[in-house]
């Protein structure tokens, strides 16, 4: 393989997608590993679902791309099988049930890493700010974090959040409603417990002196936030580089198969400490 385009499609609004790190990392991770074979990501974001099919139907008639990347993927999702039908190699981040080659990271791990570690810290109630709820890694995360609790005796509250800022800070004013409130508070992304951290300061609650803080998707946002974020770090631009080496592995003819996702940690920083007497 000499040359090409791989497409990667996200849905959603553009300025959403501007502000995410995540995004923009793991499409350097695969430019590092496609670059070599001159190969390198064609990015487009669209609004919807039926935008996204029609985008693939359109890249495959004009043979505009070599191969596609689907991301966030949801249950029973449409779009392997659909960009499959087309003619086009696939590779797929995250878990599916299908034959397609796939890289896959351990969020269930990273949740009962979470619960383990703000145990130990005596928190007893524990909130969560979820990603969307039809994602497959979002239920994932649900399950064992629920599953991680009981296990140490600690009440989840979850309420779905959508990546956004104000996501973030809805689910945030929502937890903190309940009673008992939670203590300690994951979100399943690094905007949305960027935002939730700054409502707090403006609202005079100390962190972690009241609230404990812990965002998934450890970026440069988490590292510069006041105070710094605790965040469940994975390496996005190693797993950046694992798919494009799945691509260019299923392009180049090798059978379509799972690859592990980089290794999940946790770094703490100023946002998280024990719980409040």
């Amino acid at each position: 393989m000499a040359g090409g385009l791989i497409g990667l499609v996200l849905t959603g609004s553009a300025a959403r997608v501007g502000v995410e790190p995540f995004f923009m990392e793991l499409i350097a991770g695969m430019e590092e590993a496609l670059a070599p074979a001159g190969v390198t990501v064609l990015l487009l974001v669209v609004p919807d679902l039926e935008a996204e099919l029609a985008t693939y139907r359109r890249w495959a008639r004009d043979r505009t791309v070599t191969a596609v990347v689907v991301v966030n993927l949801v249950h029973d999702d449409v779009r392997p099988a659909h960009v499959a039908g087309l003619g086009l190699p696939v590779v797929l981040a995250g878990k599916h049930p299908g034959p397609f080659a796939k890289v896959v990271t351990d969020d269930a791990g990273a949740m009962t890493t979470a619960i383990e570690t703000l145990s130990a810290l005596g928190h007893r109630v524990v909130g969560r700010v979820s990603g969307p709820a039809d994602l497959v890694h979002t239920a994932e995360r649900t399950t064992a974090i629920r599953a991680a609790a009981g296990r140490r005796g600690v009440t989840v509250r979850i309420v779905e959040g959508d990546y956004s800022a104000e996501g973030g800070v809805r689910g945030l004013r929502e937890l903190l409603a309940a009673s008992p409130r939670p203590t300690a508070i994951v979100f399943d992304n690094d905007v949305m417990a960027v935002a939730a951290e700054q409502e707090l300061i403006r609202s005079g609650t100390p962190v972690p002196g009241e609230v404990s803080l812990l965002a998934c998707d450890d970026s440069p946002l988490c590292e510069l936030a006041v105070p710094p974020l605790s965040a469940l770090g994975t390496d996005v631009h190693e797993h950046g580089l694992t798919l494009g080496r799945a691509v260019l592995d299923l392009v180049r003819g090798e059978p379509g198969r799972e690859h592990a996702g980089p290794l999940i940690s946790i770094r703490q920083r100023d946002s998280t400490g024990p719980a409040p007497a």
